[in-house]
Parts: C-alpha cells; sequence; structure tokens
C-alpha cells in the first residue's frame, strides 16, 4: 500500500486576514485565519499551511501570536511559512505551535540555512518552498520575495540542492498556475517527483477535484495544496477524499 495522499489547506495570510489572489497578486479576504484553521482541522485535512506572504517582501518576522492561535485550534500537523530568515525565527515558530517551517527567500540567499535546520531540528521540520515560472525558453526559473524577483536558479538543480542538503520536503508553487484554477502543474510535478527522493507538494491551480486526482497520478504529487476551493466552499475536503478514494487513490478518510 502506497503512503497516503495528503490534502493541504493554505492559508494565505496578510495583515492577520486570510487572502487569496491570482498568479501571486489580486488579493481578495477570505476569512479569519484561526477560524478557517479550525474549520480545517474539523474536516480531516491532513495537514494545514499558513503562509505569511508579505513577511519576506515587507522585510519583518511571521506574525507570531497569530500563529500561536492558530495552532491552538488543530489536531493536525502545522507547517508556518514567510520571513523566516535565521534559526532563532525557526525555533520561534516551533515554540508558537508550528510542527514544521517552511522557507523560500531565505534558502535562496542563504542555502546552508536549510543545512542548519534539517541538523538541528531535523529534516522532517524543514520545508523548502519553491515559486517558479516557466519562462519563455521553457526552463523552469525560481524567484523569491512573493514572486516578485527572479533568481536565475533552475527549479529542478534548487529542488536536488535542497534535498541533498537535507530539506524533508518540497512545496512547489507554479506561478502561472497559482489561483488559475486550470489545474496543477503536471509535467513539471512529474519531472520533479523523478528527480528527488523526498516527498512534494504540488501547489498552484486547484479548481475542481479532478484537478486533484491528476496531481497525483500524472503529475506524481504526493500532496496537494489549495487555497480558494476550500476558503470559499467550492470544494469540501471530505467530499474530495471519497472522491479520491473512489478514483483508486490512497487517502486518510
Amino acid at each position: 500500500m502506497s503512503l497516503a495522499k495528503r490534502i493541504i489547506p493554505c492559508l494565505d495570510v496578510k495583515d492577520g486576514q486570510t487572502v487569496k489572489g491570482t498568479n501571486f497578486v489580486d488579493l481578495r479576504y477570505a476569512g479569519n485565519p484561526v477560524e478557517l484553521g479550525k474549520a480545517y482541522s474539523d474536516q480531516n485535512a491532513d495537514e494545514l499551511v499558513f503562509l505569511d506572504i508579505t513577511a519576506s517582501y515587507e522585510g519583518r518576522k511571521t506574525f507570531t501570536d497569530m500563529v500561536s492561535r492558530v495552532a491552538a485550534e488543530l489536531s493536525i500537523p502545522f507547517t508556518v511559512g514567510g520571513g523566516i530568515n535565521e534559526m532563532k525565527d525557526v525555533d520561534t515558530m516551533l515554540n508558537a505551535g508550528a510542527d514544521k517551517v517552511s522557507i523560500n527567500s531565505a534558502a535562496l540567499r542563504n542555502p546552508s540555512l536549510v543545512d542548519e535546520i534539517a541538523n538541528h531540528f531535523g529534516s522532517q521540520v524543514c520545508v523548502v518552498a519553491i515559486d517558479a515560472k516557466q519562462e519563455d525558453d521553457g526552463q523552469w526559473q525560481c524567484y523569491i520575495n512573493g514572486g516578485r524577483v527572479p533568481t536565475g536558479r533552475n527549479l529542478y538543480e534548487w529542488a536536488k540542492e535542497v534535498e541533498s542538503r537535507g530539506a524533508g520536503e518540497i512545496l512547489f508553487t507554479s506561478m502561472d498556475h497559482d489561483g488559475v484554477k486550470h489545474g496543477f502543474a503536471n509535467e513539471a510535478l512529474s519531472r520533479l517527483a523523478d528527480t528527488l527522493s523526498i516527498p512534494v507538494i504540488a501547489s498552484g491551480g486547484a479548481g475542481n477535484m479532478q484537478h486533484f486526482r491528476d496531481v497525483f497520478v500524472e503529475g506524481k504529487a504526493d500532496a496537494a495544496l489549495a487555497a480558494s476551493v476550500f476558503h470559499f466552499g467550492e470544494i469540501k475536503i471530505s467530499d474530495l477524499k471519497h472522491y479520491l478514494r473512489n478514483e483508486g487513490i490512497s487517502v486518510r478518510l
């Protein structure tokens, strides 16, 4: 029996409120993070991801108090990202109730941070998030600062590097697919899955239940993350899991 595939709602938080955009812009309000987090925990989501989406860009730390309040409501694993730049930020988030931290811009600026987190806290705590976009030449380039700044780094090479440095999981968001709801970047995901031996979490593009089936079958993802389809009630997690089970995909009901 293969490991169960995971369904992960994502709270993109800005100024203490959950928001959702399209292609990383045009944000709209989606609810209170504490209430949403509790609802997803109660609905049998497998994990919850909380991203302070402007922390890196604004150069500040993640909203610790909000993280504690969300964590207090959860009975599922909790990953926190945004504005985590050094070891003491990781310590702060774990003490606030996070089970894992997600680093993105900070890892690209200082790759040895991945080694430090993995060595000190264990690989299972270190999720490396990669925001990438397929350029005109077909290459996938990594971006930092909430998708604002291109880095010149190739998606596959960077993913392989962080795996070798001790990352426990990769959270890959296709910026072109984010919020568009036309499905995940399955070709890129499949290639990532073939390249890596650590789990790949797919993000960007969920619009209907079939997209989740496709990301597991064609994209070979280990987990699928989505935001707006869950926040706005378009897909209920229990319905999604029953659908996937009927499609022959192993999920935790």
